[in-house]
């Protein structure tokens, strides 16, 4: 019986030449394995000027108008988070190639492309399902897309004065936040910017939600772990009457009556692992743990 081709729709950041080894070994595996490829349209025009990547036989999309197996996110975590935006609630299971720096969540070094696709169309990975935010406005309408994969952050603007976070878990008052901004975010992205705040590393599949509070007036609040069931609401007091909101770094302005509600929504995204992938020795290699840097 003749198996179905895999079909592959492939993101990528701007186009760097340096980089273009990489993206025609990739497409190179793919064809070798018969499979289909679409390449998101700004990414294929950056790459049809380079002699090195054949784009024979390659259809284009648009927007969110594809179909696929399986997503190639060829960058940094930025990438990474918008081509998970891409695919929404579809699950089409996302594969992290690493052309950027650090990499929590494009996680496959570039070396090992072929390897990784060839485990791929072979079936040897597994999907982990990492969870989502939702932001809810009440008093007015978010024009961005909802979802976070990582975080969602409320801001203060560009004035030096911080702004008041009233928030509840569950209906129950918590704390006000005098503070820069307050961070909700996911444990896929405790690595991001609630870290650089001094919030805690979380597990990616652990089932909660961290509270991280952004240059708090006071000391002695700090960082909060709830259960990702919690509905958290936040209510803003300004001197400019308004604030920022980022989710997952796309961050619009809202007046200060808009109310925002966070909680955990109805779809996860699917990473692809393979094997001798373990998130504590990537832990330990990316945040340096236990290096030893004196001469």
């Amino acid at each position: 019986m003749n198996r179905r081709k895999l079909r592959f729709a492939v993101f990528g950041n701007e186009y760097q030449e340096r980089k273009a080894d990489v993206v025609a070994r990739l497409i190179d595996t793919l064809a070798g394995h018969g499979a289909e490829i679409a390449v998101d349209k700004p990414f294929f025009k950056s790459l049809s000027d380079s002699p090195l990547v054949s784009l024979d036989g390659i259809s284009v999309f648009e927007g969110n108008d594809f179909e696929a197996d399986f997503v190639v996110s060829m960058g940094g975590d930025g990438t990474f988070l918008k081509a998970a935006g891409r695919v929404g609630s579809r699950q089409i299971p996302i594969i992290g190639i690493n052309m950027g720096r650090l990499g929590f969540l494009a996680d496959v070094p570039s070396s090992q492309v072929e390897g990784v696709i060839d485990a791929v169309c072979r079936g040897n990975y597994a999907i982990e399902r990492h969870a989502v935010l939702q932001a809810f406005a009440e008093g007015e309408p978010l024009a961005g897309l909802p979802y976070a994969l990582n975080d969602i952050a409320i801001l203060k603007r560009d004035n030096a004065s911080m702004i008041s976070i009233r928030a509840t878990v569950d209906g129950e008052y918590l704390a006000t936040y005098q503070a820069d901004g307050l961070i909700v975010s996911t444990p896929t992205g405790s690595t991001a910017y609630s870290l650089s705040n001094g919030g805690p590393i979380m597990m990616p599949l652990t089932s909660v939600i961290c509270l991280t509070p952004v240059a708090p007036h006071s000391l002695s609040i700090r960082p909060i772990v709830v259960n990702d069931t919690a509905e958290i609401t936040l209510s803003v007091e300004s001197r400019s009457h308004n604030f920022l909101v980022a989710i997952d770094g796309r961050s619009e302005k809202l007046a200060e009556s808009t109310t925002l509600t966070v909680r955990k929504a109805p779809y996860t995204v699917d990473f692809v692992k393979f094997q001798g992938q373990n998130y504590l020795a990537t832990l330990r290699e990316k945040m340096m743990w236990g290096t030893d840097t004196r001469d």
